[in-house]
């Protein structure tokens, strides 16, 4: 049966929409629903699509923006930071890995050209199923999310070598490539590398510049797709991983003023042809090679996971995971990669393997990433709460610097953050509470999670440089806890909070704080307000009370700060307070004056102020009256 183009694109489309929403539905994940959907409708199943090697060329150059994505969110001083990770657990990861394997192979008889091959080819995980999974989950700015990463990220630039180490192990020829051919490609792999890293500082920030100021949205989102396109085409001239370079160019631009527009603009791209990709590794299982020898293919993908699994958990040991973190670092990582298959076919090409062993390969690697979504949903459900007794929870590594650092994000901080992003003002957000950073990821909030009480927390938010930290925490204690330590070692940042009522209101500004508000102040009289209009009063002469009552209460929490007087005296006090207030409330135009003297809409006037200024113009009143 023939398909065309237009055809083809429709079962894609369909079996999409209806295999991605049922499996989220069953709490499988987006990425198992993509598989099952290309099994439905691959040749062994529906027969609904034909050969999948041509649409797998187009379908991996969504691989190609994921990692142009990630480059975006990264920046080189982080990534400089994270070199001995990178080096760490990666090098550990794959050195280990590739010499199991390729023991593995010499046992079985191979030779030691073909085991070499083997154990490269297996060494690698799926970059594409991972970090979909870790997104998914809101786990990639997670500690165990960044060391996963750094992982993945050395087996993206150890393709390279590998590459080019394949045809050293070429049988076709008994002679080495001539050092002149060896020059020329490393010449070639220089002078494209070099033209990314120059070309994007350089070049691409005044390209996108020039076309921002056009005002169209197509030709920035062409331009955006036409930088992805053209680095691929570098990188495949120079013979290196089109994903490498697309993650060089994202990280070049990674402080480029438009990089949240070309994030925004490449997303639906990368969505959209990952899970082309996620459907075409299912369409094209070798279902007829699993029904012909299951046992082998059974016993070579358990061998490769739980292989793969070991070699993981003896690197966690290595380098001290905790249990709770080596589990699900091992567990995420124990399968084959995409980039198997480019390697397996140049290995082919060469004459290091032979079909059938491509065959296998590629089969078995395929099964091991179906797998994977499976595998975790198992750990999430029967491993995972088995650490929930664990050490406490570590803080989450913070790879952002923000002007403004937000303090607990439940009902009070959400609305300070939301009118903040309103106007595209950076905000890193701190919360303690877990299960309430998982439902902020679900609605793409980054969040990180830790305990604003603790200074080496603070430093990694960023709070040496930080402009503004919002303290909204539910938790008095914790408040001045948090302002005190902030003040002590960041005087420069300037500090407003959340009062959970007055007397908390009076430590906090004796603490020092530039500014707080009672979570309930604002509420209740704009409550007051209300009930006065729809008890008679005019709009504007409740809306003007309401005013003068905020000012005049904040003026006198300022002055009671430090006070310990006796319950009698603070009982007097507030009496002599709520008189007073009485009496300027009561003469409209008294509080005109005091609105107008008072700058009711300008904030900068220091609350103390505000509150003498009213009581001063209502004595000078009390005394012009007398007088007459």
């Amino acid at each position: 049966m023939e398909h065309n183009v237009l055809l083809d694109a429709f079962v894609y489309l369909a079996a999409t929409i209806i295999a991605v929403p049922v499996a989220k539905r069953l709490g499988f994940g987006s990425v198992l629903g993509y598989l099952l959907a290309g099994i439905l409708i691959g040749p062994f199943v529906l027969n609904f699509v034909g050969n999948q090697s041509d649409v797998m060329h187009v379908a991996e150059f969504g691989v190609v923006m994921m990692l142009f994505l990630i480059g975006l969110e990264l920046n080189p001083k982080l990534l400089y930071r994270m070199r001995l990770p990178i080096m760490g657990y990666g090098g550990a990861q794959v050195g280990l890995t590739l010499l199991m394997f390729m023991a593995l192979g010499l046992g079985f008889g191979m030779d030691w050209r073909e085991a070499l091959s083997l154990g490269m080819i297996l060494a690698l995980s799926s970059t594409a199923i991972v970090l979909q999974s870790l997104q998914e989950k809101g786990q990639l700015k997670t500690i165990v999310g960044r060391k996963i990463f750094a992982v993945l990220l050395f087996q993206d630039i150890a393709v390279i070598p590998m590459l080019a180490i394949l045809p050293l192990l070429s049988t076709q020829s008994g002679e080495l490539s001539n050092s002149t051919s060896g020059i020329s490609q490393a010449i070639q792999v220089t002078a494209v590398i070099a033209g990314i890293v120059v070309g994007g500082h350089y070049v691409l920030r005044h390209l996108f510049r020039f076309v921002a100021k056009t005002g169209s949205r197509e030709l920035f989102v062409a331009s955006a797709l036409a930088v992805v396109v053209g680095v691929s085409l570098a990188m495949t001239w120079a013979g290196l991983s089109p994903a490498l370079g697309a993650f060089l160019a994202g990280l070049v631009l990674a402080d480029c003023e438009y990089r949240h527009e070309i994030e925004s603009d490449i997303e639906p791209f990368k969505g959209l042809l990952l899970g082309l990709f996620f459907i075409s590794i299912g369409a094209g299982i070798n279902f007829d090679l699993l029904w012909f020898q299951p046992v082998l293919i059974a016993a070579c993908v358990c061998i490769l996971m739980l292989g793969k699994l070991l070699i993981l958990y003896v690197v966690g040991l290595i380098f001290g995971f905790s249990k709770r973190h080596n589990s699900y670092f091992s567990v995420t990582l124990a399968q084959g990669g995409e980039f198997a298959f480019v390697l397996a076919g140049a290995a082919l090409s060469y004459q290091v393997i032979d079909l059938a062993l491509l065959q296998l390969l590629v089969l078995v690697v395929t099964l091991s990433m179906l797998l994977t979504p499976i595998a975790l949903i198992v750990y999430d459900k029967f491993l995972a709460p088995r650490f929930t007794s664990d050490i406490k929870r570590e803080a989450d590594h913070i790879d952002e610097s923000n002007p403004v650092i937000i303090a607990g994000f439940g009902r009070f901080g959400q609305i300070v953050g939301r009118l903040l992003h309103g106007y595209d003002i950076g905000t890193t957000i701190l919360e303690h509470d877990a299960s309430q950073i998982e439902t902020l990821r679900k609605f793409n909030y980054t969040v990180f999670y830790g305990e604003a009480t603790r200074l080496d927390l603070l430093i990694s938010a960023g709070a040496e440089d930080a402009k503004l930290l919002v303290v909204a925490l539910d938790d008095p204690e914790s408040t001045l806890q948090v302002v005190s330590l902030a003040k002590r070692h960041f005087p420069n940042l300037q500090i407003i909070a959340r009062a959970i009522d007055r007397k908390h209101a009076r430590q906090l500004e004796a603490a020092g704080i530039d500014y707080c508000i009672r979570e309930t102040f604002e509420s209740s009289v704009a409550l007051g307000v209300k009930a006065l209009e729809l008890l008679g009063y005019r709009a504007n002469q409740a809306f003007r009370a309401g005013q003068v009552f905020k000012r005049y209460d904040q003026g006198l929490l300022s002055e009671s700060v430090g006070q310990n007087d006796e319950e009698r005296q603070r009982v007097s006090r507030s009496m002599d307070a709520r008189n007073w207030l009485n009496a300027l409330l009561q003469d409209d135009d008294l509080t005109a004056r005091v609105e107008k003297e008072d700058h009711a809409f300008e904030t900068e006037m220091p609350v103390k102020e505000t509150g003498r200024s009213a009581r001063s113009l209502l004595a000078g009143h009390k005394h012009n009256k007398t007088s007459r």
